[in-house]
Formats: C-alpha cells, sequence, structure tokens
C-alpha cells in the first residue's frame, strides 16, 4: 500500500504536470496567432456599404446618418489599436470588418489613392501625432464643405421658390386681366339699339355772304343752342353704329356789309316846282344782326373708339333781322337844282342835310329760307353715369336761299321832298344794303360745339363700348 504522504507527493506531481502542459499550449497558441494576421474580408480600393445594425466605430462614436446607404472605398486595413478595424475614404474613422458588405470589388485607382493616404497617416503617426487628430480634422473640413454645399442648395432653392411664386402671382394676374379683358369682349358682342337726348352749344365764325356791286361783306359770329333727338342702330361685330339725328336750334348771328361811295340822282316835286336831286354818300358801312331758327335732319356715325361723324342737310329760317347803317357825315352832299329858276342849293334846309340820322324801320323782319349742308366731326367720352360728353367741330354752308329783292335799284336812300308850304324840310334815310342794294344772300358759319347726350339705356362703363 502507498502511504499518505506518498500520495500528496504524486497529486503535486500531476498538478505541476498540468500546470506545465496548459502554459505549453497557451504559449504555442499565442505564437500561432501572432505568426497568422487577421483575415479580412474587403480589400484596398474595394467599395462597400455600412450595415444599418452596426450603430458605432470602433472608437466607440455614432456614425452619422449620411453614411448608411452610400457606397464607400476600403481606404486601410488594421491598425495596431483596431487590428480588425477597416477605414473607409471620407470617414475617416475606425469601423469593424464584420460591419461592412462588399459591392464590387477594388479599383486600381481607388487602392493607389488609399495607400498614398495610410503612408500620409503612418508618417503622422511615427511623427506621434493621434491619427484620430488628422481624421477629426478632415472629418471637421468635410462637414464645413458639406454645410457650405447644403447653405448653397438651401439658397438656390429658397431663390428658386421665390422665383417659382412671382411667376405664378405674374401668371394669375395675367390670367385675371385676360379673363376680365374677355368679359369685356363678351359684353361688347352682344349690342342693342338705343336712343340718346342731346343738349348742345356750339359757336364761330358766321356771315350771310351778301351779293352786292362794289360791296364787300364782312365776318361776324354766332351762337347756337342745339336740342336734338338720335336713334342708334347697333349690330353684333360691327364696330360702327349708325344713327339718324333730328332737332332743333336756336341761335344768335352777327355779320355786315361795307361799301366805298354810293352816289343816286332823282326827280321830286316840290309844289308846283320839279327839282332834281343828286345825293353822294362815302364810307358805308351795315350791321346785320339775325335770330334764326335750324332744323337739322342728319346721319350719324359713332365707332367703337369714340369717334363720331354727322353729316346732313339743315333748315335755317331768320326769325328777326335788326339792322344797323352809318355813313360818313362829312363827306355826304345833298345838291337840288330847281329847273323852273334855275337855282341850285347845296346841303341847305331845303333839301335836307344829311345828319346821321338812323334809319326808321331797323328792326325788320325778314322771311326767307336757307337750306344748308351741315357737317360735325369729334370725339365722345363715356362718363360713369353711362351718358356720354363730346366735342368736335362744325360747320353749315347754304346751299339755297329763298331771299329775293323787290325794291328799286336807286341806291341805299330815301328822300322824301320837303313840304310846299315851308312846314317841313327834305329827309334823307339810308337804307339796309340787305333790303335795298342787295340782290342775293346766303349764309355759312363755321366752329366748336360741346355736347352732352343722355343715353337711352344707359351705356355700359367701359371705354371702349358703344353699346348702351
Amino acid at each position: 500500500m502507498i502511504g499518505g504522504s506518498t500520495m500528496k507527493t504524486l497529486k503535486s506531481i500531476i498538478i505541476a504536470a498540468t500546470l506545465i502542459c496548459a502554459s505549453f499550449v497557451s504559449t504555442l497558441s499565442a505564437q500561432n496567432a501572432q505568426a497568422e494576421p487577421y483575415q479580412f474580408r474587403v480589400a484596398i480600393g474595394d467599395s462597400v456599404m455600412i450595415k444599418r445594425e452596426c450603430q458605432k466605430y470602433s472608437t466607440g462614436e455614432r456614425p452619422s446618418t449620411w453614411v448608411w446607404d452610400k457606397v464607400h472605398t476600403v481606404r486601410q486595413l488594421g491598425t495596431k489599436r483596431h487590428p480588425d478595424g477597416v477605414l473607409l475614404m471620407n470617414i475617416y474613422s475606425w469601423i469593424c470588418d464584420t460591419c461592412l458588405i462588399n459591392v464590387n470589388g477594388h479599383a486600381a485607382e481607388s487602392a493607389e489613392q488609399a495607400t498614398v493616404e495610410q503612408a500620409e497617416e503612418r508618417e503622422a503617426f511615427e511623427r506621434g501625432e493621434e491619427p484620430t487628430t488628422v481624421q477629426q480634422q478632415k472629418e471637421a473640413e468635410e462637414a464645413a464643405k458639406r454645410a457650405a454645399e447644403e447653405a448653397a442648395a438651401i439658397a438656390a432653392a429658397d431663390s428658386a421658390f421665390r422665383a417659382a411664386e412671382e411667376a405664378r402671382k405674374a401668371e394669375e394676374e395675367a390670367a385675371a386681366q385676360r379673363a376680365k379683358e374677355d368679359s369685356i369682349k363678351s359684353v361688347q358682342k352682344f349690342k342693342h339699339n338705343y336712343d340718346r337726348f342731346t343738349i348742345g352749344a356750339r359757336g364761330g365764325a358766321s356771315a350771310l355772304m351778301h351779293h352786292a356791286e362794289n360791296g364787300n361783306w364782312t365776318c361776324g359770329g354766332d351762337v347756337v343752342l342745339d336740342l336734338q333727338y338720335a336713334h342708334y342702330w347697333a349690330k353684333d361685330g360691327r364696330p360702327t353704329d349708325l344713327g339718324l339725328i333730328v332737332g332743333l336750334g336756336i341761335g344768335y348771328h352777327q355779320s355786315g356789309l361795307s361799301k366805298d361811295a354810293d352816289h343816286a340822282e332823282f326827280d321830286r316835286t316840290t309844289g308846283t316846282s320839279n327839282v332834281h336831286y343828286t345825293v353822294d354818300i362815302k364810307d358805308i358801312k351795315e350791321t346785320d344782326h339775325q335770330l334764326q331758327l335750324e332744323v337739322p335732319i342728319m346721319f350719324s356715325l359713332i365707332h367703337d373708339n369714340g369717334l363720331f361723324f354727322n353729316v346732313g342737310p339743315k333748315f335755317m329760317i331768320p326769325v328777326w333781322t335788326p339792322y344797323k347803317q352809318t355813313a360818313n357825315v362829312d363827306d355826304t352832299h345833298i345838291s337840288a337844282v330847281f329847273q323852273e329858276t334855275g337855282v341850285t342849293v347845296i346841303d341847305q334846309t331845303l333839301t335836307g342835310k344829311y345828319t346821321g340820322q338812323e334809319p326808321e324801320e331797323k328792326n325788320g323782319i325778314q322771311f326767307n329760307i336757307n337750306v344748308m349742308l351741315t357737317a360735325e366731326i369729334g370725339y365722345e367720352w363715356i362718363l360713369k353715369s353711362g351718358n356720354s360728353l363730346g366735342l368736335g367741330a362744325y360747320a353749315n354752308y347754304s346751299v339755297y336761299n329763298s331771299y329775293k329783292n323787290t325794291t328799286n335799284k336807286e341806291g341805299l336812300f330815301n328822300l322824301t321832298a320837303p313840304a310846299s308850304d315851308g312846314s317841313s324840310v327834305a329827309k334823307l334815310d339810308v337804307l339796309s344794303a340787305t333790303h335795298a342794294y342787295t340782290d342775293k344772300l346766303g349764309y355759312f358759319d363755321a366752329g366748336i360745339k360741346l355736347a352732352y347726350h343722355f343715353n337711352f339705356p344707359k351705356k355700359r362703363h367701359f371705354k371702349d363700348s358703344k353699346l348702351f
């Protein structure tokens, strides 16, 4: 039998042998590990992607969101601190090889670039610089670059948005304007006939155009109030409305006639004596006044742009024709030759010396009709009330005058012989040239006319619409 001491010695030997074997196995394993480096599944230059489940780099930092779902290029494999780590371009942080998915192998260009960058990092490491410091600097630079690019993209997007918004507003305004114009056009295409009542005032130059031997007519002026009614026919698609105008005008006219001199001889009986009178007069001037009525019948055209033209016949009737006749008193002479005795008397009471007296009947009534051709042209504006205001020019010219001179042609004088008993003297009146000397009359006037039109129904408040 083996004693107790022997058993204790045997146990000690077995334990020591076991420890020696374990130490040998451990040393052998370590040597094998140092002899065989870590076998990576990727190579420098490979294109890889980071798995979503990898939420940390080998350094313990959390990756940014932009690194996932993006292809990266392998830059370096393994380091003393991270034997199984892989360094990717544009990230500059170590990540475990098991966190990568190999996309399409490596590229020679990427491998060369990674080799250069790895040499630079190795030099920095030999100088005692921490790779993480270089990496952080590059990451900061890349982050600043990305931030600048993002800011530029945001600014460009904002500018594009504002430009698009302005373009949208401009398009909306243009569409609204087109809609308004279409609305106006749709109204303009719908035309109706309409009526109007007009109150107008006109004034200008005028004359009676006397036809007299050795006499000249002079120009004057006129003022007329017009009351007119018109009906217009409008048609869809036609820019001009056709109308017929009738009415009544009440006006005042003034013009004149001048004559250098006149000479007349005639016989008169004074008691039992036959007297031969001779009259000489110079610087004869007559001013004719006339209150007149006018009845127009005119055709009218009104264009959508506001222009109008009226033309047609007009009847003018003078209802009151006062006149004033003057002559040169100093150059007016009357001589009387008493034929029985051969006595001649000049500018004496007996002969009725001319003293410049006014004609006895200066307010005469002369009914004669003028048929005139009348024309009006101008422009009218549509007012907010629907009525319109017109301004234009007018002209009237007489083509026919019914005046007939029924007096004698002795001259512009009416001589009354003195009474035989001496109770009265000879009297000389200067007559109106229109009544006594003019064989024909005419009429014309021209000037400016202002009119206000009451439209029924009302015209619409569109500048280009002449419908209502």
